[in-house]
């Protein structure tokens, strides 16, 4: 069985799907590992590593890809539509492809997986159960966005997060409040916490009350009969009514006028990002200010951020990165690469060094997009190929 991990084109993207570590567990698995020159540069991870971890380095794509039974990925993979190599057009038919393909972006990049007969598996719908936890890549790199976002703001920042008491005065700590209280949300709160801030925080799910307190942050929202029912099986927040947005938003745009630094982290899977912070609230914050609004790449939960772009609005700073774990591409890469290998793992014959997916396991039948020349996810059946 031979393993690629080709070097990621997409702009804003520094993470690489494998690290010499989890290369030489796929290699004690009895797989052949093959790696793109350069592939973990912007990781950190150079071809030497790689090769001594027991993989085998090529510079050409198609030497890569061309015979590979299984491509690890971290993006979605580049197509004739897109700007550089046509990196689909060069794997194998039958080849499985595994990577955080995000399939709502591009749904017609599952019509040329299928056309291409090529399996392909992406890890955002691996499903939260017990026996899932160590491959689920959206809380692994959700973790490091939640603690890159306060990092970005207190870069921003005019002035310092902990109060400080000296000969001259005293500097008052930085209020900060974090909107949404997911993984992302509650690694904001414990490292503004650690930074010496006050923070607050919001979500319309009951459960993160607890969360929130716990970690020593106040608990900001809108308590009703549908909050109740706020969080889905998968542990996302469903969209809300009008009604309950209007009221949850006049307690937002009340407890902002108050707070020094924001951020959004707010997201629903395969839907826009809901709006939490509009052009009111922006002008009503204090000059000096910072948002940083994690959710941008969907819409974002700020409806003055830029994909992108670091605006000043007013006096109020507004941050949207791109991509933010991958501005910790080290970490990123690690705890991706070793979410990829715990998914892989299970579908090893440890005795042949074969792969042998049973596609009726849970996880499996969860993550599958395309099997067979087919699109058979049910979120995308009417993507099948013409």
């Amino acid at each position: 069985m031979k393993i690629a991990i080709p070097k990621e084109r997409r702009t804003h993207e520094h993470r690489v799907a494998a690290t010499p570590d989890t290369v030489k567990k796929l290699v004690a698995l009895g797989a052949e590992v093959i790696v793109e020159a350069g592939a973990g540069l912007a990781s950190r991870f150079n071809d030497e590593a790689y090769k001594s971890a027991g993989a085998t380095v090529a510079a050409d794509l198609q030497a890569v890809l061309g015979d590979a039974d299984v491509v690890l990925k971290v993006q979605r993979p580049l197509l004739a539509s897109d700007e550089g190599p046509d990196e689909l057009a060069a794997m194998k038919k039958g080849a499985v492809l595994v990577g955080s393909l995000s399939p709502f972006s591009d749904p017609n990049a599952l019509q040329a997986y299928a056309k291409a007969g090529v399996n392909a598996l992406t890890m955002e719908f691996v499903p939260r159960i017990t026996r899932a936890q160590t491959m689920d890549v959206l809380s692994s790199q959700s973790n490091l966005a939640g603690y890159r976002a306060v990092l970005e703001a207190a870069y921003v920042y005019g002035r310092v997060m902990p109060m400080m008491m000296t000969a001259a005065g005293t500097v008052a700590p930085a209020r900060v409040m974090v909107l949404g209280a997911g993984v992302a949300g509650l690694q904001a709160i414990a490292t503004a916490k650690r930074l010496g801030a006050i923070v607050s925080a919001t979500d319309v799910r009951p459960v993160a009350k607890e969360q929130v307190e716990s970690l020593g942050g106040k608990f900001v929202m809108v308590e009703s009969e549908e909050t109740a029912a706020a969080e889905t099986s998968g542990g996302y927040a469903r969209e809300m009514s009008a009604d309950y947005q209007r009221r949850q938003a006049e307690l937002v745009a009340d407890t902002l006028k108050k707070q020094d630094i924001a951020i959004c982290t707010a997201l629903i899977p395969g839907r826009k990002a809901p709006t939490l912070i509009n052009d009111e609230m922006v002008h009503s914050m204090k000059p000096g200010s910072v948002i940083v609004d994690l959710a941008v790449e969907q819409g974002g939960n700020c409806t003055l951020s830029k994909p992108g772009e670091v605006v000043d609005v007013n006096g109020v700073t507004i941050v949207g990165h791109l991509n933010v774990p991958s501005r910790l591409a080290t970490d990123a890469s690690a705890l991706y690469a070793k979410n990829l290998l715990n998914f892989l793992t299970p579908l090893i014959n440890a005795e042949s060094g074969t792969l042998q997916v049973n596609w009726d396991d849970e996880i499996v039948a969860a993550t599958t997009l395309t099997r067979d020349g087919q699109v058979v996810h049910s979120a995308f059946q009417n993507s099948d190929p013409q």
